[in-house]
């Protein structure tokens, strides 16, 4: 197995608890690591047998920026199914940041990890 790492992907999105959260909006990061083979694409030296990162950077994208969640955990798990179920892997893991969350405090970011697998 091999790791395919697509790092510190940045989207704009609407989820949180609050209602501001909600109306204004954030910046958010999420890094995904993808297990699979690379086997039959180091053979052939074929996109066709490689994991596509546009799609997959796509995917998130779309998630990230057009659904709306309260939690971030849920936002991550979504993630994570989604990819499992569209991309012929073995294991993800994701991780979502957001990095201006409103806290008493000073705090560089918040940072939810899932890891999922078939």
């Amino acid at each position: 197995m091999s790791v395919i790492k697509l790092k510190n992907m940045q989207f704009f999105g609407y989820h949180g608890v609050y209602d501001y959260e909600k109306e204004v909006g954030a910046p958010f990061e999420v890094d995904v690591e993808i297990e699979t083979s690379f086997t039959r694409a180091i053979k052939s030296d074929d996109i066709d047998e490689a994991i596509n990162y546009d799609a997959i950077f796509k995917l998130v994208n779309s998630i990230v920026s057009n659904k709306r969640f309260n939690l971030i955990e849920t936002l991550s798990n979504t993630i994570g199914d989604q990819i499992l179920s569209k991309f012929e892997i073995e294991k993800v893991l994701v991780r979502v940041r957001k990095p201006k969350v409103q806290i008493n405090g000073i705090l560089d970011t918040i940072e939810v990890e899932i890891e999922k697998s078939k």
